[in-house]
């Protein structure tokens, strides 16, 4: 009980404590969304996006499996309107699952065992231990876009599940984000390899990276997904973590077209 309380408190103090940290998410989060829109925080954890984002006039359905992380939430945002606490988690098919839980550290349970052995040899993660377990409910993004709507950002932040997330869902949403961990190099791959394919059926997506809860871009330009491998293949030896983040193609992101040659004659 010591260790779960401990934990939380950490969690609360790295993510609402720090100084300056919510207005850089309020400002970060601008790009993407904005009075009115509908966002999914998949892995609220104990809420500061959810913060951030009713701050810009965001409704939110806010998911998170970990019990103590759900009883934060609600106490924090459950007399609030705008955002909508879904106890449980989200998954390739519907059912039950079980999530492994880490009371120190719970912002690294997961519902990944590949995940977890992958991590555990980082040095990062050496004192990391998944001491308990329970089973969760689990739902897909498109069963909660049949419920609550399209939404205009997805944030998924699920320690190694992203690939998973990601297989429940069949259409493009307008922008997203999932977790990057140089240890689970290939998991990241298969996230992005879906977000690809998702993105086929429109005109595509571009993409962009930021460092672990800084809230900046690394990148001044969108990269596609070859340039973006490239940049995560040159982070990957630094063992820092961060954010992918995907934007459906715009018009202007096109180059332009060359203008037509006259014939001769013409």
């Amino acid at each position: 009980m010591l260790f779960r309380a401990w934990g939380i408190a950490r969690s609360l103090v790295m993510y609402h404590g720090v100084p300056g940290k919510h207005r850089r998410a309020v400002r970060h989060y601008k790009e993407f969304l904005g009075p009115g829109d509908l966002a999914f925080d998949i892995g609220a954890h104990v809420g500061s996006r959810v913060r951030a984002w009713r701050r810009l006039g965001v409704r939110v359905i806010a998911v998170e499996p970990q019990p103590d992380c759900v009883r934060i939430l609600r106490l924090l945002f459950g007399r609030d309107r705008g955002v909508t606490i879904v106890p449980g988690a989200v998954g390739a098919r519907a059912g039950r699952a079980r999530l492994a839980l880490s009371s120190a550290t719970p912002t690294v349970s997961s519902m990944s065992p590949d995940w977890i052995e992958s991590v555990a040899t980082d040095r990062s993660f050496a004192r990391v231990r998944w001491d308990r377990s329970v089973e969760v409910e689990v739902a897909t993004l498109d069963e909660l876009i049949e419920v609550h709507g399209a939404p205009a950002f997805c944030k998924i932040d699920v320690e190694g599940f992203e690939a998973d997330v990601l297989a429940g869902l069949t259409r493009p949403v307008r922008a997203l984000s999932f977790e990057y961990v140089p240890s689970a190099h290939d998991a990241t791959l298969a996230a992005l390899d879906i977000v690809e394919r998702l993105g086929a059926s429109a005109n595509g997506y571009l993409y962009n990276y930021s460092p672990v809860e800084t809230m900046r871009f690394a990148e001044d330009d969108w990269l596609d997904a070859a340039d973006l491998i490239r940049l995560l293949e040159s982070i990957r030896p630094s063992g820092r973590s961060g954010d992918i983040y995907a934007r459906l193609r715009q018009v202007d992101d096109e180059p332009p077209s060359a203008p037509d040659q006259a014939q001769p004659g013409q």
